[in-house]
């Protein structure tokens, strides 16, 4: 794969944007015998492959259902994923990997994970695009991009002009890959969505998602000294047919809530809209403190501690004189008031830790302006894949599959 600038300023098709969608389009487009550059502004490729999973890339899920992929995913039309991700199933990827010889294993609910460094996978890419002899720019800055139609009453395939810090590029066709607002310290931009809106497209507003929740004011104080604990808890927002729930773990932090659960529920929660959390799933904790009550000397808190840990347990009774006692002198409606509070703790966030720790970004470009077959656009020759478009999967490896997915729709039908 070639990394120098081009003699020739013409390509079949220019790639923008050299993460997972972008990498993975530009080789099976390659391969399937088009001119294809790659660009990108970044000094590395693949950086957010590169963090994902703690190192190790969780790069798909084994769990996700083709017939109905959109349970796993939100936007303004969670159902234009289906297309894509129909088409180009988790096992395909799955044999991918396996050609490269990558390791990997599941962890949990069908999440898949390399066993090594999550390199390999950028590497792998890499191979792709050098077996389709694509070439790489970058880091190469894209400035403007200029449409000319091919006739002069505005119709035919016409072509685009991309001013870049390597000279200009001519060529039929661009696809958008440049990812959402979300780790702007490893070079997240809003690139992709000024083109967009360049070309008369339609915005859904972008917002982190799968990002820590924040709780100010004094109310937080006593749990701010939870840091670092973590739990297995259900986790619901939403009312009547916007209701959604997980059973994941929470993480207290500082500055309010993380751990897998609240990363899950961020992506449904609205601004001002409680979270009710039920620190002890599957158990009755009304009835197992009413039996403690009849046989135990012990202090509510070490009561507690046996369905909640101890640290959690202490900071409840801590802040309620009528609960620093022993359970066999409590009074019922104390011990009723702390069991509806671990079984459905409501609680309201006063925002996200944004961009800066989001996983993904939800939102983006308007899935009525593209067509789920191709990922092209309105605009002729003008497509737009992966994180970019308003498609935003679950924690879990579902982000990156609706990226291998878009991207190989699309490079399909270029």
């Amino acid at each position: 794969m070639s990394t120098a600038g081009s003699s020739s300023s013409r390509f079949d098709v220019v790639v923008i944007g050299a993460g997972a969608a972008g990498l993975f389009c530009a080789g099976v487009a390659g391969q399937r015998g088009l001119k294809v550059l790659l660009v990108d502004h970044s000094e590395k490729v693949g950086e957010k492959i590169r963090i994902s999973g703690g190192g190790r890339a969780n790069f798909t899920n084994r769990d996700l259902d083709v017939r109905a992929p959109q349970r796993h995913f939100i936007g303004d039309n969670p159902n234009f994923c289906r297309s894509a991700l129909s088409r180009y199933a988790p096992q395909q990827f799955i044999e991918l990997v396996q050609k490269h010889g990558i390791a990997f294993h599941e962890k949990h609910k069908g999440q898949l994970f390399c066993d090594g460094s999550s390199q390999q996978i950028v590497d792998m890419l890499l191979a792709e695009c050098a077996a389709g002899g694509v070439e790489l720019w970058q880091p190469c800055k894209v400035g403007s991009i200029a449409f000319s139609a091919s006739n002069a009453d505005g119709t035919g395939a016409g072509s685009y002009r991309i001013e870049s810090s390597r000279g200009p590029v001519e060529t039929p066709k661009i696809v958008v890959a440049t990812g959402g607002l979300s780790i702007p310290q490893i070079g997240a931009s809003d690139f992709g969505y000024r083109i967009a809106e360049q070309f008369g497209l339609r915005m859904v507003a972008p917002r982190p998602a799968l990002v820590p929740l924040t709780f100010g004011g004094d109310a937080w104080a006593p749990y701010a000294e939870l840091a670092g604990l973590a739990l297995p808890v259900r986790i619901e927002t939403g009312a009547k047919k916007e209701k959604m729930a997980f059973l994941e773990d929470l993480l207290f932090t500082h500055r309010g809530l993380s751990g897998p659960a609240v990363l899950q529920i961020s992506s449904y929660w609205k601004p001002g809209a409680p979270l009710t959390l039920d620190f002890a799933p599957g158990v009755n904790v009304a009835e197992a403190l009413g039996e403690a009550k009849l046989r135990s000397k012990k202090r509510i808190a070490n009561e507690l501690a046996a369905l909640v840990p101890s640290r959690l347990a202490d900071a409840w009774v801590g802040q309620d004189p009528a609960l620093q006692r022993p359970v066999n002198e409590a009074a019922d409606k104390a011990l009723a008031a702390l069991s509806e509070r671990v079984a459905r703790w409501q609680i309201v966030p006063s925002g996200t830790e944004g961009y800066k720790k989001a996983e993904v970004t939800a939102g983006g470009v308007d899935t009525r302006d593209l067509s789920s077959q191709t990922m092209e656009s309105k605009q002729p020759g003008l497509y737009f894949i992966g994180e970019v478009v308003d498609v935003t999967g679950w924690l879990g490896g579902y982000n990156f599959q609706w990226a291998w997915a878009s991207a190989h729709a699309c490079a399909q039908s270029l």
